[in-house]
């Protein structure tokens, strides 16, 4: 009896995923304003809000860590669902889904690939606010990168599946106000969400981004790793996971 080679009982090709992961930023490397825009944007909206609440430091100090949920979700979002659509309509993605690849190949490559991206984003955006910009959080530093980088992947997540349904690059940009705005709105940063509404409450609790910013506010007010740091980077973690999914499956040979 013929053995199964172990990487054919796998759901996905380890080659074929490293592989697009490679090109993804090779990509990402030859596109500099996407460059810019993912690695320069969100140090630059850190200081945008440090100045905006110069002459108020407390708000600073109470809004700064909770954006570190907020800002990579809508720069990941945009840069991952453009780069997708860029691939759909040259042609690239259906010359990919001719030949014997699976759908999760790419999506696990495309993550992959802007993780590492996403890794380089957080470790500039909270070098940047502990240090010049004068981030006082009681927590250890990486608690912030760990976040912002689970913002970053929730941003990818959307972005992949977003682009399924779009098509162009100016459709993906009017789907955000329906894939990232409403959780901007509740996730907590503007009203606490046992001050909302009973029904807005409850929608708060589907959001994963309310998620992102109460673990960030965690790292900011505990000296440790809490619990409810764990479970809120675990539920936001699993979202990924489930959009994920939901992207491989939209992709259509």
């Amino acid at each position: 009896m013929s053995r199964i080679p172990p990487t054919e009982r796998l759901p996905f090709s380890p080659t074929v995923t490293g592989a697009t992961a490679v090109r993804v930023l090779h990509q990402t490397s030859r596109d500099k304003g996407s460059t810019a825009l993912l690695l320069g944007i969100p140090c630059m909206l850190m200081v945008l809000l440090k100045l905006m609440f110069y002459s108020s430091d407390a708000t600073f100090q109470r809004v700064g860590p909770q954006v570190f949920g907020i800002f990579p979700v809508i720069v990941m979002y945009l840069v991952a669902s453009m780069s997708t659509l860029r691939e759909r309509t040259t042609g690239t993605a259906e010359r990919l889904l001719t030949m014997p690849v699976r759908r999760l190949d790419i999506v696990l490559g495309y993550s992959i690939a802007f993780a590492f991206l996403a890794l380089l984003q957080a470790v500039l955006s909270t070098l940047l606010s502990v240090g010049p910009l004068g981030l006082d959080i009681k927590g250890p530093a990486y608690l912030l990168m760990v976040i912002a980088m689970l913002g970053a992947l929730l941003g990818l997540a959307l972005g992949l599946l977003v682009s399924a349904f779009a098509r162009n690059e100016f459709q993906a940009v009017q789907f955000l106000p329906a894939a990232v705005l409403p959780q901007f709105l509740v996730c907590g940063l503007f009203v606490p969400q046992d001050q909302m509404q009973g029904a807005l409450a409850a929608t708060a609790k589907v959001m994963p981004m309310a998620y992102a910013v109460q673990a960030a506010g965690e790292a900011a007010t505990h000296s440790g790793v809490t619990g409810l740091f764990v479970r809120d980077a675990l539920l936001t973690l699993g979202c990924v996971i489930l959009v994920l999914v939901a992207s491989a499956a939209t992709l259509k040979r």
